[in-house]
């Protein structure tokens, strides 16, 4: 009997370890999305929230992109958080993607993180292993893109989070994303 109530913990513990997996535990809700760009003839960015269903929202965009990215593209992000979604109330946080080289992001982030929650929604460029230049001149389509958050943090605090992503190099045009994100904690 000992042995039969050992065997049942066993496989009590083995189900609960099994079913403890990590997954995101926060929602969100975007509340803004804009682009500027300093040349639309080179980089026109359209994005903007579409409403999906009750209290479900996606990302939209639109992207011609028509220059070439060189070694000395740049591109940074920069993460802030708010409790109260006040302007002044923003703090930096360290959720950032440091300013880089385009290639380097395109290894990294952009491989670990867009490439993995924008790809069954939009015509984003996708590959494996290592990135090998050029980058398409093309437009680019999102439609109706949802975050999984597939490559983000597991947890964050509830609050707003706005994201600002900027691109650069010289004699090419200057272009930002700004976004604000309402988060919101999952319980199950």
């Amino acid at each position: 009997m000992d042995s039969g109530y050992s065997t049942v913990q066993i496989l009590l513990a083995i189900l609960l370890i099994s079913r403890c997996k990590a997954a995101r535990k926060w929602d969100y809700e975007p509340i803004l999305i804009s682009a500027t760009s300093s040349d639309d003839s080179l980089i026109k960015l359209e994005p903007n929230i579409v409403r999906l269903g009750r209290g479900q929202y996606g990302l939209s965009a639109r992207v011609e992109w028509n220059y070439d990215v060189t070694e000395e593209t740049m591109v940074d992000a920069i993460v802030y958080r708010s409790s109260t979604g006040d302007e002044s109330d923003y703090k930096l946080l360290p959720y950032s993607v440091p300013k880089q080289s385009f290639y380097d992001y395109m290894n990294t982030f952009y491989k670990d993180v867009v490439m993995k929650n924008f790809a069954n929604c939009s015509n984003v460029p996708q590959f494996e292993g290592e990135f090998q230049p050029p980058w398409p001149k093309q437009t680019y389509i999102g439609d109706k893109c949802t975050v999984a958050g597939d490559g983000l943090p597991d947890m964050v605090p509830q609050g707003f989070y706005k994201i600002i992503f900027n691109c650069t190099g010289p004699d090419q045009p200057s272009w930002s994303l700004i976004a604000v994100f309402k988060i919101i904690n999952k319980m199950f």
